[in-house]
């Protein structure tokens, strides 16, 4: 039984607004290392967004590069990585002669195929075509077939695959392509696996939610949701990128899986429980899976207060965490207060003010009729909302200054 560990969506190089997060993905990398070592995986599938951008920084790159090298044990664990609607296809794919020499696959192209032959490691790939590899290991005395399925938007799909003009055809062009190979490869004397990253639903159920970090993909310009009955019977698991929070899409007939980003990288994903995936298995038998949680990294919270006191107090017992504060306030947060609040900790990334009663409406009541006062009735009533008291003449004659010179422009 071979045992393969799936992750997907580090987004090397990501930045939390001004906050850079290397160190953080230089930790969680390392844990996935120790992961992948403690349970002696087999395999490891990367399903795409390895960077966060086009043109990755160097030290985004350093890290991936040196990541990988000790993920795969110098050569003896396969790595197989595709590439996701962050990556460039060019740029993952630019290392992959000497990659596959440590036995680390890039594959970004549909229109690729991965050279066979064997590595000095006794990894040996056995057969390919475009979106498909099938490698043999030395342990295992039956081979291991990939339907390669990286991010390609509806533009590249046609570079790929022909023009199309229905609605909804891509999912029957991209169904058929995967069918033909499973037909062709996957036949129950091996390991039959799919490797995507796409955003994947199970059709007439709600689609989950992508996270606000993400590039959406499921509208105009992008590529449409795939259901996961367009996936070939004879998968027996589905590993997925894009989304980043871990679950099963599908369950019937086999596991359709998104693991999870290592690390929380928007608001959206605020308390999630990050993770990846290790799974077991063998030909013609359902397989095995288990999340496991990562503890790498600072947790994203977002928090609501409405007194100073409560707020410092969370801040000092929770050190270590990227936070969004939302502070109820009469009026605005006055000075003293935000400055008490910013200097208690060194990860607040957004502080909201969250205005009772803005309009005054409890006190003042504005009606229809109010619209069609003047407007330094209007202003007045503002400020009496705001302040509680009526603006001195001073600022109402420069209210109305202001005015007039608006009328006269």
């Amino acid at each position: 039984m071979i045992k393969i560990l799936h992750t997907a969506d580090w987004h090397l190089g990501k930045r939390l607004q001004e906050y850079s997060r290397l160190e953080e993905q230089k930790l969680v990398l390392d844990e996935i290392i120790s992961i992948a070592d403690e349970n002696e995986v087999d395999m490891v599938l990367l399903a795409g967004d390895i960077f966060d951008t086009f043109n990755p920084s160097h030290e985004a790159v350093e890290l991936l590069y040196k990541s990988l090298r000790k993920l795969s044990k110098n050569g003896t664990r396969p790595i197989i990585s595709i590439s996701g609607n962050h990556d460039s296809t060019q740029f993952v794919e630019a290392p992959d002669p000497l990659a596959r020499e440590i036995g680390i696959f890039f594959y970004g192209r549909y229109d690729t195929v991965i050279p066979v032959g064997k590595l000095d490691s006794g990894i040996e790939i056995t057969q390919s075509e475009a979106g498909f590899i099938e490698m043999k290991l030395p342990k295992f005395n039956f081979p291991i077939r990939i339907l390669l399925a990286p991010y390609a938007n509806e533009v590249l799909l046609k570079t790929y695959l022909g023009e199309v003009d229905r609605e909804g055809e891509f999912r029957n062009v991209l169904e058929e392509k995967w069918r033909n190979l499973a037909d062709k490869y996957c036949d129950q004397n091996g390991v039959n696996l799919f490797l995507g990253h796409f955003f994947f639903m199970k059709e007439g159920e709600k689609p989950e939610p992508e996270p606000e970090s993400e590039r959406p993909i499921l509208h105009v310009g992008g590529t449409q949701a795939i259901f996961t009955h367009n996936l070939p019977t004879q998968i027996q698991y589905a590993a997925l990128g894009h989304l980043h929070r871990y679950h099963a899409v599908d369950k019937s007939p086999f596991p359709v899986v998104y693991s999870s980003s290592p690390l929380a990288y928007s608001f959206s994903e605020a308390e999630q429980q990050k993770q990846v995936v290790l799974m077991q298995a063998e030909p013609n038998r359902a397989v095995s899976y288990s999340p496991i949680g990562l503890t790498s990294g600072r947790i994203l919270y977002r928090k609501t207060f409405d007194n100073l006191p409560d707020t410092l107090n969370w801040l000092e017992q929770n050190p270590y965490a990227f936070v969004e504060i939302t502070y109820v306030t009469e009026h605005s947060i006055d000075a003293s207060t935000r400055k008490a609040i910013m200097k208690a900790h060194d990860g607040i990334v957004n502080l909201i003010p969250q205005i009772k009663n803005p309009l005054g409406l409890e006190n003042q009541s504005l009606k229809v009729e109010d619209l069609g006062k003047d407007m330094v009735s209007l202003f007045k009533m503002f400020y009496q909302s705001e302040k509680g008291q009526e603006p001195n003449e001073d600022l109402v004659g420069i209210f109305k200054e202001v005015m007039s010179q608006n009328e006269e422009g």
